[in-house]
């Protein structure tokens, strides 16, 4: 008989359904049209109805399947009971199949964090630009990103009434990701993809130091990340805290196992174990390939200006 599958593929694999229901939830909450938004520290610091239900949907339907794994969530949310149509069971078979990593074979439920952000791209939502909003679930081990699902609610919203909605991202260390066509993007040019809503001067001079052809500015890591994995953009550029560890959990893991690389500004890997800070506050560098054309050229007065 074969043996039962290794605990991380089937966290991974939960995740996937979880992620899809989440999405469901993100799709209801815009179509019923109150989006129930609240400001958290300003303006460009938002939370809806959708961050609030989608939290609650994968904490609680991961931590009833795996109650020993560490969920950290991007919003303070009461613990209340969740109600029952929150909850998600399902697994992706196809997942399950799929051999685990020898790495990571003898990994124990205790020793998982999960990093969830349940609407990344919220000020984009409230904004009507639905397909920079993801949903990301991260996976880490040893302080390290090592799988990572990234659900795109709005995915081919804009491509007509028969259409698909939405797809799944998802990755482990090791195996490679699925769900997208892995592509390079153009060589020779140098496209920046940065943020949209958390602009500064330090943000912008950074940019301008990386002379490139064109910049382009999108809400949400995980939508930045698939730029970067779609060959749309060459690197991911952020001089700026801000960005959390729920941002960049699940996009390490996918852009790291199709052999990309991010980092801060200042070249440090991020740490993912439970008692690590959970700002990324010396900001964010990736790309799918030349990690070290963009970082030799990142000023050291921006590095300065940027403490982890």
């Amino acid at each position: 008989s074969m043996a039962s599958p290794a605990l991380l593929m089937r966290v991974v694999a939960s995740a996937y359904s979880v992620a899809e229901k989440a999405a469901t939830i993100v799709r209801n909450v815009m179509s019923a049209g109150d989006l129930g938004i609240v400001e958290k520290a300003g303006p460009n610091d938002l939370q809806t109805k959708a961050d609030r239900l989608v939290q609650m949907s994968i904490c609680a339907s991961l931590a009833r399947k795996f109650p020993k794994m560490t969920i950290i969530g991007e919003e303070e949310l009461p613990t209340d009971d969740v109600t029952e149509d929150l909850i998600e069971d399902g697994h992706c078979e196809e997942i399950l199949k799929k051999p685990c990593p020898a790495q990571y074979t003898g990994i124990k439920e205790e020793e998982l964090v999960i990093w969830v952000d349940p609407l990344d791209g919220t000020k984009e939502y409230t904004e009507g630009l639905l397909d920079h909003v993801t949903v990301l679930i991260g996976i880490a081990y040893g302080g390290k990103a090592i799988a990572g699902v990234i659900n795109q609610p709005y995915y081919n919203y804009e491509a007509g009434a028969n259409a698909v909605l939405g797809r799944t991202i998802w990755g482990v260390l090791g195996m490679g990701a699925f769900g997208f066509q892995l592509t390079e993007a153009p060589a020779g040019k140098h496209i920046v993809v940065t943020t949209r809503s958390h602009s500064s001067a330090l943000v912008n001079e950074c940019i301008a130091a990386l002379n490139p052809d064109h910049v382009i500015r999108v809400g949400g890591a995980g939508n930045k990340v698939i730029q970067l994995i779609e060959g749309k953009a060459s690197a991911y550029v952020f001089a700026s805290p801000g960005c959390k560890k729920w941002d960049t959990c699940a996009p390490e893991a996918i852009l790291h196992a199709v052999g990309g690389k991010i980092t801060d500004i200042r070249g440090n890997s991020f740490q993912y174990n439970k008692e690590v800070k959970h700002m990324n506050s010396a900001g964010v560098l990736a790309t799918l390939r030349n990690y070290d054309y963009y970082a030799s050229r990142i000023p050291n007065t921006v590095k300065e200006s940027l403490v982890p």
